[in-house]
């Protein structure tokens, strides 16, 4: 397409090929008066993630795992936007959103944690504070005063 505000960028040099995009423009509701019922403002981005080449093999298939539930069409993700009265924004808005989902999709999964021990002295501690506390309450019993 021309004049779009560039590739949008996944993560490092990964890039969402325009060539791959599959746009579908359809009249929104909402705000836009006349103007609503003429113009072609609502957009919905298709991507065919199953069978795109532009990805690397374990980002698509990590996204197609993490992504099934919204997967239609046998791999292919959709987007939609109409919340701008002009098409070129929901354009806009709509390839933003589908690369940020994408991003979040096949981003590689946290470290496991690690189990650490608590050091010996804050347990000591710990227990110190207890019995402590455990004793002034103890005091304050009036069994001993006669």
């Amino acid at each position: 397409m021309y004049g779009m505000s560039g590739p949008h960028v996944i993560r490092g040099s990964v890039a969402l090929p325009e060539a791959e995009l599959i746009w579908r423009f359809s009249r929104s509701s909402g705000p836009g008066g006349q103007h609503v019922n003429t113009s072609d403002s609502q957009v919905e981005l298709r991507f065919d993630l199953a069978h795109t080449e532009a990805l690397p093999e374990v980002w698509k298939a990590r996204a197609l795992e993490r992504l099934a539930g919204r997967l239609v069409d046998g791999g292919v993700i959709s987007v939609r936007a109409s919340e701008h009265r002009s098409q070129w924004r929901n354009r806009e808005t709509a390839a933003v959103r589908l690369a940020a989902l994408l991003a979040e999709a096949t981003a590689p999964p946290p470290k496991p944690r690690r189990p650490t021990r608590i050091p010996r002295g804050i347990n000591e501690r710990r227990l110190r504070e207890k019995k402590q506390r455990s004793e002034t309450k103890r005091g304050r019993n009036g069994r001993d005063w006669s």
